[in-house]
């Protein structure tokens, strides 16, 4: 049973890390804003604003994101961690994380998009962590209980949460630990010593800016893998952004009807619940879920997941 972080109370600190791509600060103003109203104090790490062009504009060099991110991971003073933004990188700090003094004082981190791979770090590692909101998309003006029910589990309240039905919801109930996240990411980690187990597990995907072909193909190599012969129940989140702008008046929806159906039909074989249109991902509405959690699913005439 994965371990959960203690609960904080006023005043405690929070790391703000960019742990892939660049950031700038005003991008930030808001989230951190939130932050403080919330009664929390962020402590910026050193080179959360830094950049490094390599091909992609990363917030600094891998020696400079891996030092904020073990200086967060490590920090006595401060009680969770929120990534800036997501991107690409995390993938570089892998072999380098520490959790030295993390395994005796354990702490959030929240984020989601390219923290996919950290998250499972942490979760091979026999800890939890909160798949939702990072700081820079406060600034594009997300829904208010996008960081309201964050802050509900950063204070130990867990989620509840009933949802309409989809057309491609598959009925039936199941209960598991809870893993996940960014399926390009989940993707890029099958074969390696990071990827997470899948074994009895509620598998959580969502996704953006992918052609319909590339989503086919990443849900082929899961199924190859045996993905969906392992896990007990699925949960699909938002999928935007998806095919060619031009070609696909459902561009902006998050929750694109195309994708929604390649995935109903690579998974037609396997007899397992499945959740469709969970307000979680690269959306507006980006309500957070707990890797590592318990979770009951129940999918009927509505669709319920509880945390417990």
């Amino acid at each position: 049973m994965p371990i959960f972080p203690k609960s904080l109370k006023k005043g405690d600190r929070i790391a703000i890390i960019s742990p892939a791509g660049a950031v700038e600060e005003s991008q930030l103003r808001k989230g951190l804003e939130i932050i403080k109203a919330n009664g929390f104090e962020p402590v910026l790490g050193k080179n959360l604003y830094t950049k490094f062009s390599n091909g992609y504009q990363y917030a600094g060099t891998e020696k400079e994101r891996i030092s904020d991110l073990n200086w967060a991971l490590n920090n006595d003073e401060v009680s969770a961690i929120w990534a800036s933004r997501g991107g690409y990188g995390c993938q570089h700090l892998l072999r380098h994380l520490k959790l030295s003094k993390f395994r005796k004082d354990p702490k959030w981190y929240i984020g989601y998009s390219d923290n996919t791979v950290i998250q499972s770090f942490l979760l091979k590692n026999g800890f939890a962590s909160i798949h939702g909101q990072t700081i820079k998309t406060s600034s594009f003006g997300v829904s208010d209980e996008s960081y309201g029910l964050t802050f509900d589990i950063l204070k130990g309240k867990l989620p509840k949460y009933t949802i309409e039905k989809n057309e491609f919801s598959r009925n039936g109930k199941a209960e598991g630990e809870l893993i996940g996240g960014n399926l390009a990411l989940i993707y890029a980690l099958l074969g390696t010593p990071y990827s997470f187990n899948f074994n009895d597990r509620i598998l959580f995907i969502e996704d953006i800016g992918e052609h319909f072909y590339a989503l086919d193909r990443m849900l082929m190599s899961l199924d190859l893998a045996g993905v969906f012969r392992k896990i007990k129940g699925l949960i699909i989140g938002g999928m935007t952004n998806m095919g060619d702008q031009k070609d696909n008046k459902n561009y902006e929806d998050s929750f694109d009807g195309f994708a929604y159906k390649i995935i109903f039909e690579r998974i037609a074989k396997y007899d397992f619940p499945a959740v469709f249109g969970f307000p979680n991902g690269h959306i507006y509405d980006n309500r957070p879920l707990i890797l590592g959690a318990q979770v009951k699913i129940e999918v009927e005439k509505k669709q319920k997941i509880t945390f417990g």
